[in-house]
């Protein structure tokens, strides 16, 4: 028998069972899986929103401010001054008493404690009384310094007053600087007239029928 008569038949039967059976392929290397995201070493976290680069931005804390500049007109420096709204003032009842200070001072002389008494006298005598000290200057310095050397002026006088007796509750001061001299002079003669501590007279007003 020829060679190509065995052979011819194995190839044509070889050919039949590929046909009914199919063939099968594998992928011969690295496989990689679609189904995950590919990772590295040092894989970076989420981020956290509650750490600080996510938090709204810290302000600084914001300084105590700076009080005002005195502003044109008096200074009130006694505490509660609205209370006063309720009062009769009287600027004449006491203008005796007026009294006067040396240049650029706020110191109360030994000349001016008989007036200081005075006040002191007038106040025990009626418990329902207030008072109101004004402090006064000369027109010499600016309107700022003026104003804040009145209120020592009237401050110092309200602790004089506390020294001897008077209850300090009853007494309250007001600065005018330069602003209300009484002699309109240019010279030392008015400007020792015009720094003073002036005492005003306060009476409860009588409530309308």
């Amino acid at each position: 028998m020829k060679l190509s008569q065995i052979v011819l038949p194995l190839v044509l039967a070889l050919i039949g069972t590929l046909a009914t059976t199919g063939c099968k392929h594998e992928f011969i290397g690295k496989r990689t899986d679609l189904s995950h995201p590919a990772t590295t070493s040092n894989p970076t976290p989420p981020p956290d929103l509650n750490t600080k680069p996510f938090s709204q931005p810290e302000s600084k804390p914001t300084a105590t401010p700076a009080p005002p500049p005195y502003v044109s007109g008096p200074i009130h420096t006694s505490t509660n001054w609205g209370h006063l709204a309720n009062m009769n003032i009287d600027r004449e009842k006491l203008a005796a008493y007026t009294v006067h200070f040396k240049f650029d001072s706020a110191v109360v002389e030994d000349r001016e404690q008989t007036n200081v008494g005075s006040v002191a006298g007038v106040l025990k005598a009626d418990s329902n009384a207030e008072l109101l000290i004004e402090g006064n200057c000369d027109e010499r310095g600016t309107g700022e310094y003026n104003r804040a050397l009145g209120e020592r002026r009237a401050l110092a006088l309200r602790e004089a007053l506390a020294k001897i007796g008077v209850d300090a509750a009853r007494i309250r001061t007001i600065s005018y600087g330069k602003d209300q001299p009484v002699d309109p002079g240019h010279n030392e003669a008015a400007w020792a007239k015009n720094r003073r501590g002036q005492f005003d007279w306060c009476t409860q007003k009588t409530p309308a029928p």
